[in-house]
């Protein structure tokens, strides 16, 4: 008897799956749901009521959440770029870092005087729903964009604090108790992981740059699986060096993100795609690992949804509040970013580290990390458009630009630059003949407003959200940014 049918079944079940996932963002628009909270819910429903179906083993789901974090650290750091990093770059360190510990520090207080647990678990508990996740809450806002420094701070934030709350978690499980020689262990290994995944990322991704930009490759289609395997290699390089994988990908990825190479588009292109595949890989693996007779019971969805709101309106808008102070945010920005610090993939694999740490009564400890990860998705998440509405938030809507205009070219172009108008720069508003920071070299070739291409003359005025390409000689990477896309300064 041949494999045939029985595969063909299967091949017909995960394709009917895969559609109704990416069919779904039509459903998460209205229902204001990110896709992940749908498919992590889906997941758990289908592994308690299909008797065949079964949940992956422990070592399986860390393997597939570990690939797909490599993927999605790898493409929010392309994502963000240098130039972006660098506008927010202390305050993103301070949240990802400083704001990290003292929520997971924070939530360990709560935890042991609420619900009666010992230090060293709720210390395990604070630190496995610490981390954020921008991509759930861009989810949620569907088609619009936050424009300025809080979409940076958010995205950049949980870059950071994902491969340091992994870090601190194993470094908690490996100590097994709470003890001084255990902090000094816990201390050492956390910076040797922090400073050997950011010396990979840094040199990894100059490597990447000049092996992208200098070795020709027979296919289009080969450029971006060589970046993947390069995001793969430098994990493992980081890995076995006693490093954070996770934080070298995510570096690399912000090293190469502003820099020109052959087929860059084609590159971002597929990542991205790739990222958005990687974390709904996620949240079905991990759904698969919810027991929804255990998260049923009183004693796991009562401290999981006090916990949550805890997290999130109070613990991180006092703590991570007290992080972004230096930062001189508007009020407004500042309000948003600390609102918006959704929970994701990650808590919930650190939740699984509860499973292998021996630790007591570890299956209702995971079920209570689930109950926080669905309540900030689904109730704070659904909140979130309405904050950003109230707030009113800078933003502008993204549309889906199926048409392409342009030119390929054997040789990199000289002196062709890419630039959004953010609101408040000095391009907002004014005409073009008016622009004082354009060098005399300088001109705009092309301006596209609302997905319209326009004319561009003289007494053309620049808005806020409009996409400019301008010619120049030499490098003015820097004055043309501080034009089109730096606020100006008060």
């Amino acid at each position: 008897m041949t494999d045939t049918e029985p595969f063909a079944l299967l091949l017909l079940v995960t394709a009917a799956v895969g559609l109704c996932v990416v069919l779904s963002n039509r459903l998460t628009e209205w229902l204001r749901v990110p896709t992940p909270a749908l498919v992590l819910v889906g997941a758990a429903i289908a592994v308690n009521v299909i008797p065949s179906l079964h949940a992956p083993q422990e070592r399986t789901v860390g393997r597939v959440v570990t690939v797909a974090l490599v993927c999605v650290l790898f493409d929010g750091g392309m994502h963000m770029g240098w130039s972006r990093f660098r506008s927010a770059s202390g305050p993103i360190t301070v949240a990802g870092l400083v704001g990290t510990f003292l929520t997971a520090g924070a939530g360990a207080l709560l935890v042991h005087f609420a619900f009666g647990l010992g230090w060293y678990v709720s210390l395990l508990v604070a630190t496995a729903i610490a981390p954020t996740d921008p991509a759930v809450v861009f989810s949620v806002l569907g088609k619009r964009e936050v424009v300025g420094r809080a979409g940076t701070i958010l995205e950049g934030e949980s870059g950071a604090n994902d491969p340091v709350g992994i870090a601190l978690m194993a470094g908690l499980v490996t100590a097994g108790s709470l003890s001084a020689s255990a902090f000094l262990h816990i201390g050492a290994s956390f910076v040797l992981q922090m400073v050997v995944g950011l010396a990979v990322g840094m040199v990894g991704g100059r490597a990447l740059l000049w092996f992208m930009r200098r070795v020709p490759l027979p296919g289009e289609g080969l450029y971006p699986l060589r970046t993947l395997a390069s995001a793969f290699l430098l994990f493992a390089v980081a890995t076995l060096g006693h490093g954070s994988g996770f934080l070298a990908v995510f570096v690399a990825g912000i090293v190469i993100g502003d820099e020109g190479a052959p087929y860059k588009r084609e590159i971002e292109r597929f990542h991205a795609a790739l990222a958005a595949l990687a974390e709904i890989s996620a949240f079905v693996v991990l759904g698969l690992t919810v027991d929804l007779g255990e998260i049923g019971k009183a004693d796991v969805w009562i401290p999981g949804l006090l916990l949550g709101a805890a997290l999130a309106f109070i613990l991180r808008p006092v703590l991570v509040g007290l992080c972004l102070m230096p930062a001189r945010l508007d009020s407004n920005e500042r309000n948003f970013v600390l609102f918006a610090g959704l929970k994701g993939a990650v808590p919930i694999l650190l939740g699984g580290y509860l499973l292998t740490a021996h630790v007591a009564d570890a299956r209702r400890l995971y079920g209570i990390v689930v109950i926080v990860v669905v309540f900030s998705v689904v109730v704070q998440g659904g909140l979130v458009p309405t904050v950003a509405r109230l707030l009113h938030l800078s933003m502008r809507v993204i549309e889906p630009e199926p048409w392409a205009l342009g030119v390929r070219l054997r040789d990199e172009p000289k002196g062709a630059y890419r630039l959004t108008v953010c609101a408040g720069a000095p391009a907002d508003g004014c005409a073009v003949e008016d622009l004082a920071g354009l060098p005399d070299d300088a001109w705009i070739t092309l301006l596209v407003r609302d997905g319209q291409l326009l004319q561009v003359r003289g007494d053309t005025e620049l808005q806020a959200g409009d996409d400019v390409t301008v010619m120049a000689d030499g490098d003015k990477a820097a004055q043309l940014t501080a034009t089109f896309e730096e606020r100006a300064r008060r």
